[in-house]
């Protein structure tokens, strides 16, 4: 990418090493964990939640990437 998304070490290697698509890609899964999870951002807590998911899609380093249930997607009435 040639910039550090994020201002920290993880954000400095991603963006030596990852293409604008990955990032991308990134994205959207980091919005899907938010709204799923229902994450507050100001929080400290969910930061190291979004990194350690961050480093497990790029890296694969970590135990497993955060599961979103879709098997009632598409079927909640509101």
């Amino acid at each position: 990418m040639g910039y550090a998304p994020i201002p920290t070490e993880l954000g400095q290697k991603i963006g030596a090493e990852m293409c604008q698509g990955c990032w991308k890609e990134w994205l959207q899964k980091q919005n899907q964990l938010i709204n799923h999870f229902g994450i507050d951002v100001s929080n400290p807590d969910s930061h190291e939640f979004l990194f350690d998911n961050m480093k497990i899609f790029f890296y694969d380093e970590g135990v497993e990437l955060a599961q979103i249930d879709t098997s009632k997607e598409g079927s909640v009435n509101w």
